[in-house]
């Protein structure tokens, strides 16, 4: 849907099995429970919040390795739960699915360290146990801690992982949409015939980097291939979510730099021939509620009061792959090139020439919501800049952290959610169907006729073949 139309809001809460997640420090608000992220009456309260506010899903970030760029050690994302320590996100899922009926589920899982043979069927149990309400947030990484932890010296150079990537999707789609026919799941009690042998496909790969010879452990889960989610805006990023992504994510701490990343993703789709309105772009975009402006900007000193600044330079030398602790806190900080997350150092360097940042904004800046926008008001307030925001983007959604949990989920469900339904920008009722139906629109539980994994469907697979 272009710009200048009132397009209907998304909203992905977004979090991690972690403390605190993108607010360094503020797990010490006395409000605060994320403290108890290893408990699970934690997030399944969060999950009835977000059902409760029509929330399209809770997208779950994840990191494999340690924030220990930041002064060369560990030390202080140890002492300032710099997502550190982090659970595994997919053990999660089942039991908030359990206890919602429409809220969906991008989780982040990085393929860089599992062959795609298990990872494919952990997906597909995923999509079973939820009726269709699970995603994928593809990532490959950008911590050498990550590697050295999986046996590696250091990561792989950045445009090498999304090559690798590119042949790990492949082998999936190749397990999701071409092992199993849609009608080789019989049930037949008379018979006793569960499954049709003939309609069972064994996968052959023989790539670069993948071999495979195996059928998929899974039968037909509802979506089959989950939503994919993407959140790589770098040149190769780009070019891999023009590819693959349904979902992009992005962050930016302002429309000056977003704007340009939603055109250029949708440019690229045009380009490998796909439906640029069929990739549904989400930037990050924090919100601090009150009921009155002074309420909410009482809040929001509040909150800040709790921020962290070396927990939060410790997230951003994570990030950036520079080592902030070097830094002069009133120092202007450069453009540096590596094989960490490109995008992050571009939102504070060379994003937006028209704005300068000091370490010590940084850090103050992503002490609350990491480094998206951080927006403070009443109802109404916070959603006249939302739609500004969309006008002037072109998002479809937003990924939206919070600074205290519980309290601001709650806030934007109680609060923020019947003002943009009001204006008529906000969903009053879910969907029926999958995730991906919620998304796109009914009928639409599989990928759309465009998309890669399409590809690798049995008709279509020996069509292509002759």
């Amino acid at each position: 849907m272009p710009k200048g139309t009132n397009k209907q809001i998304r909203l992905n809460a977004f979090a991690m099995n972690c403390v605190a997640h993108q607010s360094p420090g503020l797990w010490t608000h006395p409000r605060d429970r994320t403290a108890k992220y290893n408990r699970l009456p934690y997030w399944i309260d969060l999950a009835k919040t977000l059902e409760r506010g029509r929330f399209d899903g809770l997208f779950l970030a994840d990191v494999l390795g340690v924030y220990d760029v930041f002064g060369g050690s560990h030390d202080a994302a140890v002492r300032h739960a710099t997502q550190t320590p982090a659970n595994e996100p997919l053990m999660l899922i089942p039991a908030m699915a359990a206890v919602t009926k429409h809220l969906g589920f991008g989780v982040t899982s990085n393929l860089s360290f599992e062959p795609p043979y298990p990872f494919a069927r952990r997906m597909s149990t995923l999509d079973h146990l939820t009726d269709g309400r699970i995603g994928w947030n593809v990532v490959t990484g950008y911590l050498d801690s990550a590697a050295r932890g999986a046996g590696k010296d250091k990561q792989t150079a950045h445009d090498d992982r999304y090559d690798i990537a590119d042949e790990y999707m492949e082998v999936v789609y190749k397990l999701w949409e071409g092992s199993w026919e849609d009608d080789a799941v019989l049930r037949d009690r008379a018979r006793g015939i569960f499954a049709d042998p003939a309609k069972v496909h064994r996968i052959v790969h023989e790539g670069s980097n993948y071999r495979l010879n195996a059928i998929h452990l899974s039968e037909p889960s509802p979506q089959r291939t989950p939503v994919l989610y993407q959140a790589g805006t770098s040149p190769r990023g780009r070019q891999f979510a023009a590819e693959h992504a349904e979902c992009v994510f992005m962050s930016g701490p302002s429309a000056k730099i977003i704007g340009p990343r939603v055109a250029a993703i949708r440019e690229q789709a045009a380009k490998v021939g796909r439906n640029p309105a069929e990739i549904l772009m989400f930037s990050m975009f924090t919100v601090v509620l009150g009921r009155t402006e002074a309420e909410a900007r009482a809040k929001y000193e509040d909150y800040r009061s709790h921020i962290n600044p070396e927990g939060a330079l410790t997230l951003m030398s994570g990030w950036t792959g520079v080592d902030f602790s070097t830094y002069d806190l009133d120092q202007q900080v450069r453009h540096v090139q590596n094989d960490a997350g490109r995008t992050a150092m571009d939102n504070i360097t060379r994003a937006d020439p028209d704005r300068v940042w000091t370490v010590r904004e940084v850090a103050q800046h992503v002490g609350i919501g990491g480094i998206g926008p951080v927006v403070v008001g009443t109802p109404e307030k916070v959603a006249d800049e939302i739609e500004a925001w969309f006008e002037a983007t072109d998002v479809d959604g937003l990924n939206m952290p919070f600074a205290v949990s519980p309290g601001d989920f709650e806030d934007i469900a109680d609060m923020l959610v019947p003002e943009l339904t009001k204006r008529g920008r906000y969903k009053a009722a879910y969907t029926e169907g999958t995730l991906r139906e919620k998304l796109f629109g009914k009928g639409r539980a599989r990928v759309d006729a465009q998309h890669p994994a399409a590809r690798h469907r049995p008709g279509v697979a020996a069509k292509a073949a002759e």
